[in-house]
């Protein structure tokens, strides 16, 4: 999945690369597409993937969201011609310099995954995210978590946590291999307190595994999801005010 936000040259560059990973893997988009198929309570909802990317996750999740609208949104041109035969409906759009081309309370939910970490203003962005839902409408957001099980043992260790970054050229000082271009990290409680500040209501946070976990700790990290502050990914779902 690409940012909603059209970046700088150099991140317009890094971001249209096809070869940078930018998901958590198949465990999160089906846990996430599972609590929106149980929260939505009528089938024929319009639900807005913001961010989509190639429409990989999108295809994913389709089977728990059979009878509802699901339409792709995202700002790379390129991105949307490879998600059109996986999604249908998609429409180019960016989460500044004047917004989404959506009308205000246009969705009944809004899927927001693996974009916020990306973002130079998200404040900006989650405007934009309150102004295209209904009230009532649904936000499920999806980011790492800063304070993952594996993280709190590496900064006591004085070794930088996964997920964060420093160069858009290369690791340095992390584990891991892959430059994603994560700007920003949240905890579960900074989460939910800037969910709640910018017009959400009802926030709950669930946990979700991470595909880069190595092989011998997966099933610990699948562990830690029952405890959503420690949990690799950060499943997040709000209710417009």
């Amino acid at each position: 999945m690409t940012s909603t936000t059209s970046p700088s040259p150099g991140l317009r560059d890094f971001y249209e690369n096809p070869a940078v990973p930018v998901a958590s893997g198949d465990g999160r988009t089906l846990r996430q597409a599972r609590l929106l198929a149980d929260a939505l309570d009528a089938p024929g909802q319009v639900i807005l993937d913001i961010g989509c990317g190639d429409g990989s996750a999108a295809a994913t999740a389709t089977p728990f969201l059979t009878g509802h609208r699901m339409i792709g949104v995202d700002w790379s041109q390129d991105a949307l011609r490879r998600a059109r035969p996986r999604m249908g409906h998609v429409v180019r759009g960016e989460l500044e310099h004047g917004g989404l081309p959506l009308a205000d309370g246009c969705a009944d939910a809004v899927l927001f995954s693996e974009i916020l970490e990306h973002l130079v203003d998200p404040d900006q962005a989650l405007d934009e995210l309150r102004r295209v839902l209904r009230p009532g409408g649904h936000l499920m957001l999806s980011t790492p978590n800063l304070a993952a099980w594996y993280n709190r043992a590496l900064l006591l260790a004085g070794v930088q946590p996964v997920f964060s970054e420093v160069s858009l050229r290369g690791i340095h000082g992390r584990p891991g291999s892959e430059v994603v271009g994560h700007l920003r990290l949240y905890t579960a409680r900074a989460l939910r307190s800037f969910l709640t500040a910018s017009g959400f209501t009802d926030v709950t946070i669930k946990g979700a595994p991470f595909h880069g976990v190595p092989r011998p700790l997966r099933l610990l990290d699948r562990a830690a999801c029952a405890v959503p502050g420690a949990s690799s990914i950060l499943l997040a779902h709000a209710r417009r005010r």
